[in-house]
């Protein structure tokens, strides 16, 4: 996966990312497991760029992808 870094003295992220608004009701019902599925999928694909906001879901967006994060297998 090709990786930039933001600005001059950011973070090194995915040239790919994963938008994930969608995983909170946004767009309709949602599937929290499937949510997560899909995060820890993009991990393991080397997608390190996880786009979320806390207006997704009103804060249950950050808290799906802490969920994720501290349940995945990627380094």
């Amino acid at each position: 996966m090709r990786t930039h870094q933001l600005g001059s003295t950011g973070p090194v992220v995915s040239e790919l990312g994963l938008g994930c608004m969608g995983m909170s009701d946004l767009y309709g019902p949602s599937d929290r497991n499937e949510g997560i599925a899909t995060i820890h999928a993009a991990l393991d694909a080397g997608i390190t760029l996880l786009d979320t906001g806390d207006f997704y879901g009103m804060g249950t967006n950050e808290l799906l992808v802490r969920d994720a994060l501290a349940s995945s297998s990627a380094p």
